[in-house]
């Protein structure tokens, strides 16, 4: 698999990891078992950076995550990334010192270290990304050696944009793919400039840009695609990337023409981001084996041609421009 600097952490990480959301909650339920499997299919295939949240599954994520790590060898070459932030009410003051080394402590716990190698403030109120005393206390835990480097999760290209221009943030998690074109504007080249990581988030746009949904898909109900769609319980955008889902089936349906021979949709749609060379890694979702096998081959496959490049940007200006790209 291909590898890329994680921004400013200076590890070296293969270009398709792994996002463990789904193996602690909101994706319906994904027991111990297949959980293990799936982390071990994807180091297998070369996967070597691991995506979670103290708040997936209530730290059931980090714990399995944690138990799988703790099982390989000695210079395994994994990074581990976490996030806190979320299990508080979204109120800007609860962002201090003392909650961050309590959540910090939870999560430490959790994975089973002393030294997490990337925590990541996980979609905070905006105005966090303006407050000095924020990022003094990061900065402090990262001296306390409680984490090695820290970063933030956005949700809008104008936090990303904040919290690039700080010094000690070693990466940036955003929602990319092909239906979400806005990082391109100018989130994307200000990382690359400033050496900041980007972790793109939400690849597979929770699923519609793996081709096998239509207008009778249904999802369970403890699924945040039959719960979320209208941002009902957390942002809108971390659900099929805020678009509607009628047109994103429209989107889809226009972009499968343009898949080259031998990738299935979902790889075409990782290929584009991973053609991106300031995108630092890719966390789609795994809910088996199979699935994170075909994930990591994108790591090896070969570019795309600028034609389906110029064709996505097509698609995206007609159909989902104007409902998505002035939200995020």
């Amino acid at each position: 698999m291909q590898e890329r600097i994680l921004g400013r952490t200076g590890a070296p990480v293969g270009v398709v990891g792994l996002g463990a959301w789904q193996l602690g909650a909101d994706w319906g339920e994904v027991d111990e078992d297949q959980a293990l499997a799936t982390l071990t299919a994807a180091h297998e295939a070369g996967v070597t950076f691991i995506d979670t949240a103290d708040v997936y599954g209530d730290g059931r994520s980090e714990r399995l995550v944690g138990r799988f790590v703790a099982g390989l060898p000695e210079g395994h070459g994994v990074t581990v990334a976490t996030k806190m932030g979320r299990r508080v009410p979204q109120e800007a003051d609860r962002y201090n010192l003392d909650n961050f080394r309590a959540w910090n402590d939870r999560s430490r716990e959790n994975l089973g270290v002393d030294t997490i190698d990337l925590v990541q403030l996980h979609c905070p109120p905006s105005e966090v990304y303006s407050a000095d005393e924020v990022f003094d206390g990061l900065d402090l835990m990262v001296q306390e050696g409680r984490m090695k480097a820290y970063g933030v999760s956005v949700e809008t290209a104008a936090e990303a944009l904040t919290a690039i221009a700080r010094p000690g943030v070693a990466t940036v998690q955003i929602i990319f793919n092909m239906l979400r074109l806005k990082p391109l504007d100018d989130v994307l080249p200000a990382a690359e400039k400033m050496g900041v990581g980007i972790i793109a988030r939400v690849p597979l746009a929770s699923g519609l840009l793996s081709g096998r949904y239509d207008e009778h898909t249904t999802f369970g109900a403890d699924d945040h695609r039959t719960y979320n769609r209208h941002g009902e319980a957390f942002d809108q955008g971390e659900t099929f990337s805020g678009v509607d889902y009628g047109t994103g089936l429209a989107a889809v349906r226009r972009l499968a023409p343009l898949k080259p021979e031998g990738l299935t949709m979902a790889q075409f749609a990782l290929r584009w981001i991973v053609d991106h060379p300031a995108v630092s890694v890719v966390i789609p979702g795994a809910r088996n084996g199979d699935q994170a096998r075909a994930n990591a081959a994108v790591g090896a496959a070969e570019p795309l041609p600028a034609t389906a490049h110029d064709a996505v940007r097509e698609i995206y200006d007609e159909l989902i421009r104007t409902s998505v790209h002035s939200r995020w």
